[in-house]
Order: structure tokens, then sequence, then C-alpha cells
């Protein structure tokens, strides 16, 4: 038997957001990449790649129901995505040290017969950042795969001061309205845990994950 549906992300924080909040589900890897249009808004980009990771997972899958979801972090509407480099980390936190900067995270549903999408933002505020700290948090935390080369979760209270809204939406999934979006279709967790706010030790959580062109792993 199926489960309820496909989380087409291979982020180990979404992963852990679903099955913290007790939804069953699988995993698949959306294959190409994400776009960069500069003409688009943040939400409008970030739901653009969600719609596109989703779409492309539903099409190898299809009548499965199947959510996608993208994170991206602006600085006064200039887009900053993930770093290429060690180095070009270090830039984006010294750039974000001290200020407030808005999380998007968009969350796109496809369903056999509809499709559901929204964004939540949130704003973040940093801590005044040494370079000493930014080192720190390196040796604790991989930033490349993170937009804004930083994640709220475990070491992230190093390097934020304050958070206004949804905390989850920063980690990379918004709980709250993806709760409800998922409702709305009949979908409900297992069990009633609620998502807490991740730790160091908490970021893997065993999934059935499929990559294309890549055997299958836990």
């Amino acid at each position: 038997m199926a489960v309820p549906f496909i989380l087409a992300s291979n982020s180990p924080r979404r992963h852990a957001l679903l099955a913290e909040a007790g939804y069953e589900f699988e995993v698949v890897v959306p294959a190409g990449g994400e776009l960069a249009d500069a003409q688009l808004s943040l939400r409008e980009l970030t739901i653009a790649n969600a719609t596109r990771k989703a779409m492309a997972v539903a099409r190898i899958n299809p009548g499965r129901v199947v959510l996608a979801a993208d994170t991206l972090v602006a600085m006064e509407g200039e887009i900053i995505g993930k770093p290429r480099d060690l180095d070009h980390a270090r830039m984006i936190l010294r750039q974000l040290s001290g200020r407030t900067h808005d999380v998007c995270t968009a969350v796109c549903i496809v369903c056999p017969r509809e499709r559901i999408s929204f964004a939540e933002i949130s704003q973040v505020r940093f801590r005044k950042l040494t370079e000493s700290a930014i080192t720190k948090y390196f040796k604790v935390v991989n930033p490349i795969d993170k937009a804004g080369a930083y994640g709220a979760q475990g070491a992230g209270g190093s390097i934020i001061a304050a958070v206004n809204g949804s905390v989850t939406n920063v980690i990379g999934l918004p709980m709250e309205r993806t709760k409800k979006a998922l409702a709305q279709i009949d979908i409900r967790p297992l069990s009633g845990s609620q998502p807490q706010l991740l730790g160091a030790g908490s970021e893997l959580v065993p999934a059935h994950v499929s990559i294309p062109g890549k055997e299958t792993r836990q």
C-alpha cells in the first residue's frame, strides 16, 4: 500500500519536520536545477521552484500526492541563495551579521485533481557576528546546502538573535500552513506529536529515498 504522499526533497530538515510531526511519507529527490530569475519576486521565485520540483516528481509518479518546497533568503530585496563555497558562505554571514532579513519558503502540493501552493515569509535578526564566531559556526554546521549559508536548527541559536514568524519556515517547511494544506486533502499525521526546533542531532530521519539515476537508499 502506498504511503499518503511523496516528499520531493532531499533536505534532511524537511524530512525531520514532517516525521517529527507524525507524517508517513516517501522521499523522491527531484531531478533538475533551480530557477534564478531576477525578474521574479521572492515569493514568485520560491513558488516557481517548489512547483518545478513537485511537477518533476509527479510526472514519474502519476496519481500520487507530491509535496515540494523551496527556501530562499533575501536582504533588502536582494535574493541570497546557497553559497558556492565556504568563502562565499563567510561573505554571506558577514552581510547578514547584526541585521534583519527575510526567509521565504514556498510549498507546492500536487494532487491527482488539484494543485495547492503558498509561500510563507519570516523575518530573522542575526546577532553581530565576529570572524571567530563564524569560524566556530562552520565547524559544527555545513553551510553549503543551506539558503543564506545557515540553518535555524541546532547551532543556529549561536548566530540568530530573534525570529519573527514561523520558525519551521526558517528551517525549511512552514509546518503550521503545511499541516492545514495536507488536512484539506485528508492527509493527517499518524501521531499527535508536535514539531520542535530541531537539535543538532535531529537532522537525519530514516526515510525511503529515491534519487533518479541512483540506487534507492535508506
